[in-house]
C-alpha cells in the first residue's frame, strides 16, 4: 500500500511558541510564583527563585525585573510564597533559612527568618486566610519530621513524626489545606519512599497513606474542591489519587511519560488543565479531569525545574537553562461548560500563544 500524498497525511499542528522569554536570572531557576502586585494592577508580577541565592521581581508588562532581593548568602532559593494579607513574601534557601521580605510600596526588606533544621529538598507550605495568624509547614530537625508553627509568632504547633512502624523517609513535598466542612487543619505529604500521607494536624496523626511512586515523590499538587490529587517522581509516570470521605487516600491511576523525571506538578486555578515541570526539558499540559495529554512544550535546554500559573491561566516554567519562559495556554474560559480541545502528545490544538 502507497502513503498518501504529503498534503493529504494527517499531522498535528506544532507546539506553540512561548508568549515571550525572561532572561537575567543569571543561574537555574529552581522556584517560580505569580503575586498580584499593587491592588487595582492589571497585570501580576512574576518572583523567581534561583540557584545563586537571589528573588527576582519581574514585570510581565515591560519583560524585565524590577527588582532583585538578596537574603539567602548565595543558596539556592527552592521555594516562594506571598501572603494573602497584604505584600508579605516568604522565601526559602538552601542555607537553612526561611525569609520574610516586606513587599510593601517598593520596600525589599527581610523583616522577620525561621531557621531551618533540615538541608533536605522539602518545600515548605502556608495556610493562610485573611487573617494575622497563619500556619506554615516546614521540614522538621530529624530527618522523616514535619514542623507545624503558627506565624507570625513563630510558636511550634506541633512535629509530624511517623508511626514507630512507617520508614517513609524525608518529607520530599508539604500542602497545608482545609476541607470546607471542617475548620480543622490537614496536611498532604510526599515522601522519599514514594509515598503520600494525609495528616491530621490537630491530632497529629496520620489518616492515611499511599505507596504512589518506586521513587521520591519531588511535586506534587492537590484540588481541594475534587479531592483528588496528582504527584511526580524520578519515575516514568504521574501518579493521579483521591481522597474520599472517610479520609482514605487511594490511587486512581497512573499515567505513563516518555521520559522518566518530574520536578514539578502545578493545577491551574481553574482546575481545567495541569503542567508538568521535566528533567527531558520538557513541559507537559494534560487534561485534569481525563489526564488526556493535550501540549508537549520543548523550549528549554536544560531541566525544568519548576512551573506556575497566574490566576489569569499564564504559564510560566523555569529552567537550568537561566531562562523563564511564558505561555499562554487554552485561555481561561467564563463558559465553565465549554469543553477544552484535546490533542495527542506532540502536537497542540487551541493554543493561544503569540511569539
Amino acid at each position: 500500500m502507497t502513503a498518501p500524498p504529503p498534503n493529504m497525511a494527517a499531522s498535528p499542528l506544532p507546539p506553540p511558541d512561548p508568549r515571550f522569554v525572561l532572561r537575567g536570572a543569571q543561574s537555574a531557576v529552581h522556584a517560580l510564583h505569580f503575586f498580584g502586585g499593587a491592588q487595582g494592577q492589571v497585570h501580576p508580577l512574576l518572583l523567581s527563585g534561583s540557584l545563586s541565592g537571589l528573588v527576582h521581581i519581574w514585570s510581565l508588562q515591560t519583560r524585565r525585573a524590577v527588582a532583585t532581593l538578596d537574603g539567602h548568602g548565595g543558596q539556592c532559593v527552592t521555594w516562594l510564597q506571598t501572603l494573602p494579607q497584604g505584600h508579605q513574601l516568604l522565601s526559602q534557601g538552601r542555607d537553612l533559612k526561611l525569609c520574610l521580605w516586606d513587599l510593601a510600596e517598593g520596600r525589599n526588606t527581610v523583616v522577620d527568618s525561621v531557621p531551618l533544621e533540615s538541608m533536605g529538598f522539602c518545600r515548605s507550605s502556608i495556610l493562610a486566610g485573611g487573617q494575622e495568624r497563619w500556619m506554615l509547614a516546614m521540614p522538621g530537625r530529624s530527618n522523616d519530621e514535619v514542623q507545624i508553627l503558627e506565624m507570625p509568632s513563630k510558636t511550634s504547633v506541633c512535629t509530624l513524626k511517623p508511626e514507630a512502624d512507617a520508614k517513609p523517609g524525608m518529607p520530599m513535598c508539604l500542602e497545608l489545606w482545609q476541607a470546607d466542612s471542617s475548620p480543622r487543619p490537614l496536611l498532604l505529604a510526599g515522601y522519599e519512599d514514594g509515598s503520600v500521607a494525609l495528616w491530621d494536624v490537630s491530632e497529629r496523626k496520620v489518616c492515611s497513606r499511599v505507596a504512589c511512586h518506586t521513587e521520591p515523590v519531588m511535586g506534587f499538587d492537590f484540588d481541594s474542591q475534587k479531592a483528588r490529587g496528582v504527584s511526580g517522581s524520578a519515575e516514568k509516570a504521574l501518579a493521579v489519587w483521591s481522597l474520599d470521605e472517610q479520609q482514605a487516600l487511594q490511587v486512581c491511576r497512573t499515567h505513563e511519560l516518555t521520559n522518566p523525571g518530574i520536578a514539578d506538578v502545578k493545577i491551574r486555578p481553574d482546575r481545567k488543565i495541569l503542567a508538568t515541570a521535566g528533567w527531558d526539558h520538557r513541559v507537559r499540559v494534560f487534561h485534569w479531569r481525563t489526564m488526556k495529554p493535550l501540549a508537549v512544550l520543548s523550549f528549554h535546554s536544560a531541566t525544568v525545574h519548576c512551573v506556575a500559573f497566574a490566576t489569569d491561566g499564564l504559564l510560566a516554567a523555569g529552567s537550568g537553562d537561566q531562562r523563564i519562559s511564558i505561555w499562554s495556554l487554552y485561555p481561561i474560559s467564563t463558559d465553565s461548560s465549554a469543553p477544552l480541545l484535546g490533542h495527542t502528545e506532540g502536537g497542540e490544538v487551541g493554543a493561544h500563544a503569540s511569539a
